[in-house]
């Protein structure tokens, strides 16, 4: 990786890539500590600290802590990652929009502009339901109209100039524009997220304890790390042959190729699902002010993962069996919608490949849907593994940090594929050369 920077930098035309994007990223680092005009981010910062569990500290290590400083960035990415798995939900759902999909660079350009409408409306609607609902509370300094609509405004264009700003470093820096700002936001979190396992477990202990502690700490780290790679780039190839066919005076066909089904097919979207549904309730029971009472009440700790793993309180951790359930549900959810077996065997079928052993069509579709149902088993509980791990130990011991094996698998994801896209450029840029010479 570090051999791959270097070289990179070598190159002008990428090294101006790569200091475009981390400009970029500065302003959007500058930009999470502007508060919102008229907000008391004092009293946010006390509310907050109040809070228990992952349902607003994921959410904050997500927004780079813009969420906890109540900046402009305060809503950062999540309406645009959201419109755009919606957009992904309704193109399967939708014929016009499957068929605008495949409508070539025009039909992208088109979902692209429908995904930055979804996403304003998204963000208008989250930013109005955090002003109205924290400024009952007393959150804004005066709950009038006028701070409650230059709250709106605030957090509204916040969210579209990061959006904006993600479109640029996809177009001008090294790619992946929303997936680093996502990244550099959860990575600006880890110092005091380590921070804080320090001075919980090292710091004032006995040596012995305090290296021991050490140890452990950065061994759960690297195993979780090596465990997310894996899940990233695990692959089961499917061989496929394709049969000799004649072309004119020539024969040709025959070579062998493969279907790579990857191990983890649909990446963190699971998690994320999961996460959103089980802390919707406590979300929205926080805006209105409602801390449930009785059974509720109950309910509500056991969708809270700050709940989960305590052995004072076991029933709790109920949750957390829902929790895993949801992940395997929608690990075969999301796979289902965006892995069409029946489409690539037509295909298949259409170019005269074949996976040996198996008859084309329909005994082919139901071969990879049996090996994916393998595969995409192995991936959930991998997934859950990863996921379930910060909880264990939240519980357990009290080790509370921000990011979480969500967290590292977008971190782990992001580099990777952005590491690829470096290379990749260099290897064009190395053929561009090639050629010129």
């Amino acid at each position: 990786m570090l051999t791959t920077l270097k070289n990179a930098f070598k190159i002008k035309e990428i090294r101006q890539k790569i200091l475009f994007t981390l400009g970029m990223l500065v302003v959007i680092r500058i930009g999470s500590q502007l508060p919102v005009p008229g907000v008391d981010t004092k009293f946010f910062s006390q509310w907050f600290a109040q809070q228990t569990g992952g349902a607003f500290s994921f959410f904050d290590a997500i927004t780079g802590g813009s969420f906890l400083n109540m900046s402009i960035l305060a809503l950062n990415i999540n309406p645009y990652i959201t419109s755009s798995i919606i957009m992904q939900l309704l193109t399967i759902a939708i014929p016009k929009l499957e068929e605008m999909q495949r409508d070539g660079e025009d039909g992208r350009k088109k979902m692209v502009a429908i995904t930055r409408y979804v996403t304003v409306a998204l963000a208008l609607i989250q930013s109005t339901a955090m002003a109205i609902g924290f400024g009952r509370q007393g959150y804004l300094i005066e709950f009038n109209a006028l701070n409650v609509i230059t709250a709106i405004t605030a957090l509204t264009a916040g969210s579209a100039f990061l959006m904006w700003v993600g479109e640029r470093i996809t177009e001008k820096g090294i790619g992946n524009g929303i997936s680093i700002v996502l990244v550099i936001n959860i990575i600006s979190r880890l110092p005091q997220d380590l921070s804080n396992l320090f001075e919980q477990f090292v710091f004032g202990k006995a040596p012995a304890t305090a290296i021991l502690a050490v140890v452990i700490i950065f061994a759960i780290i690297i195993a979780m790390v090596v465990l997310v790679i894996i899940l990233n780039d695990g692959v089961r190839k499917i061989p496929v042959q394709y049969a000799k066919k004649m072309q004119g005076r020539k024969m040709v066909g025959g070579q062998t190729s493969n279907i790579p089904l990857k191990v983890n097919t649909s990446g963190v979207i699971p998690i994320i699902f999961a996460q959103s549904i089980m802390q919707f309730p406590i979300i929205i029971c926080s805006f209105i002010g409602y801390n449930g009472t009785g059974v509720w009440a109950e309910i509500l700790k056991g969708l809270n993962s700050g709940y989960w793993c305590k052995p004072s309180q076991p029933i709790y951790s109920l949750g957390l069996l829902l929790y895993i359930v949801l992940i395997v549900f929608f690990a075969y959810f999301y796979t289902s919608i965006t892995f069409n077996p029946l489409m690539i065997a037509d295909n298949m079928k259409k170019q005269g490949g074949f996976i040996p052993g198996i008859r084309p069509g329909k005994p082919t579709s139901d071969y990879l849907n049996k090996i994916l149902n393998y595969i995409v088993f192995i991936g959930a509980i991998g997934l859950i593994i990863v996921s379930v791990i910060p909880y264990f130990f939240n519980g357990v011991f009290g080790a509370s940090v921000s990011f979480g094996g969500t967290s590292l698998i977008i971190i782990v994801s992001v580099v990777l594929e952005t590491m690829k896209q470096v290379e990749s450029q260099m290897l064009v840029r190395n053929y561009k050369g090639f050629l010129e010479d």
